[in-house]
C-alpha cells in the first residue's frame, strides 16, 4: 500500500477520534436531552466545545482535499518520498490543529493549517507535473 494510503486511513481515524473528542464535549455543554432531540431550536456550542466543533468540521473539509491529493497521486501513479513526506506533514498538522485550535492561541491555529493545506497542494502540483 503507498504510504498516502495509508496516512488517508490514518486520517480517517483522526477524524473519528475528533468526532468523539467533539461530541463528548457538545453534549457536555448543550445536554444529551438537546444534542439527542430534533434540534428545532438552534443552540452553537461555545468556548472549548465550540472550537472542538469548528475542528471538527474543519477535519471534514480537509480530508476532502487530502483524499482528493491521494487519489490523484496515487492513480496518476506519481508516488514518491516527496509525495509521502508530504502526506506525513498533512496528517502531523492534522493532529496539531485540534490542540491549536482549542487553545485559542491566535495565529498558531491558522499555522497549523497552512502546513496541512500547502502539503496537499504540494503533492497535486507534483502528480500533476
Amino acid at each position: 500500500m503507498p504510504t498516502e494510503v495509508a496516512i488517508l486511513g490514518w486520517a480517517g481515524l483522526l477524524l473519528v477520534a475528533q468526532f468523539v473528542l467533539m461530541a463528548v464535549a457538545v453534549n457536555l455543554q448543550l445536554g444529551p436531552a438537546y444534542t439527542s432531540g430534533p434540534r428545532d431550536e438552534r443552540r452553537e456550542p461555545t468556548g472549548m466545545p465550540g472550537r472542538l466543533y469548528r475542528a471538527y468540521n474543519n477535519m471534514i473539509e480537509a480530508v476532502v482535499f487530502f483524499t482528493v491529493a491521494v487519489v490523484v497521486v496515487t492513480l496518476g501513479e506519481a508516488t514518491t518520498p516527496a509525495t509521502a513526506l508530504a502526506a506525513q506533514v498533512f496528517l502531523a498538522a492534522r493532529v496539531a490543529y485540534v490542540p491549536a485550535y482549542a487553545s485559542g492561541i491566535p495565529m498558531l491555529r491558522s499555522v497549523v493549517w497552512a502546513a496541512g493545506f500547502f502539503a496537499c497542494v504540494f503533492m497535486l502540483v507534483q502528480a500533476l507535473l
